[in-house]
């Protein structure tokens, strides 16, 4: 299984990494921490060296209740940032990380390679049309409603079953479209207690059905630091933990805030099954 990413194709038969970096000054973990260019780009120089495939570059926190932030502003955030990292590593693979169709487009124009949508096209209608026009990867997360509201919408009669539907609709949607390289996100968190985000989880193996890579993100997120009763900043064992064990449930991109842990788990995993 592969994916065309600027003209290289991405074999996925091996699991990937891939590198959060937030342009954000509100994120759970890392909101505000790279306050330099020179601060930024040592953190992409590292995820690079520690073996990340792609670099997710977010400018709009997705954590629950998250104040909005106008599209003038993600784009005076993003745009810059993606300009002075393919400057200095203009091999790297950039993700964009958005539910509005026109950072979408923009940042594909300034060299981003992957669109990482938190809402599969549901926050903005332009945005799968615009995805099908750049030719380029799209990540399809599971959300209902919006940061903002979405842990009111944490209701299921059986989650797993209602998450396979959304996908298959979205998936059917993008297909119309004509988009062709598509990547689905559980959104473990979003809108979703951690009881449900453990259970699916636990059911990861059944989004194989859907035939698409997957994608899992539970970096330090409270599902993890909430049950161990630790900071976030303490919450890397755990995350490990999890990455592991969606590993062995046919996770075939990780993404991370620790890229070399997690590739050592994608390293020792492969051994064990060689």
């Amino acid at each position: 299984m592969t994916i065309n990413c600027k003209g290289q194709l991405v074999d996925l038969s091996t699991p990937k990494v891939m590198g959060i970096l937030n342009c954000t000054p509100n994120s759970f973990y890392d909101g505000g921490k790279y306050k330099t260019e020179k601060e930024l780009l040592e953190q992409v120089e590292k995820m690079l060296l520690e073996g990340a495939t792609f670099i997710d570059i977010g400018a709009y926190s997705s954590k629950p209740n998250a104040e909005m932030v106008s599209e003038q502003e993600e784009l005076e955030r993003i745009v810059p940032v993606l300009h002075l990292i393919l400057k200095h590593f203009p091999d790297s693979i950039l993700s964009i990380d958005t539910f509005r169709s026109e950072v979408a487009r923009i940042g594909i124009e300034a060299g981003a390679a992957i669109i990482n949508d938190i809402s599969a096209g549901n926050l903005d209608e332009k945005m799968m049309e615009t995805v099908a026009k750049l030719q380029v990867p799209y990540i399809m997360m599971h959300l209902k409603g919006t940061p903002q509201s979405m842990q009111s919408f944490a209701n299921y009669e059986n989650i797993v079953k209602e998450m396979l539907f959304y996908f298959s609709e979205r998936v059917a949607k993008a297909r119309s479209f004509g988009i062709n390289d598509l990547i689905i996100d559980p959104g473990f968190g979003f809108a979703k207690t951690a009881t449900q985000s453990y259970e699916v989880l636990q059911k990861l193996e059944l989004f194989q059905m859907l035939e698409l890579p997957l994608l899992v993100g539970v970096s330090r997120k409270s599902m993890i630091y909430k049950i161990l009763g630790v900071p976030p900043d303490e919450a890397l064992n755990g995350t490990t933990i999890l990455n592991t064990y969606a590993l062995t449930k046919g996770a075939q991109i990780l993404r991370v805030h620790d890229v070399k842990e997690a590739v050592e788990c994608v390293k020792l995993y492969d051994k064990i099954n060689m």
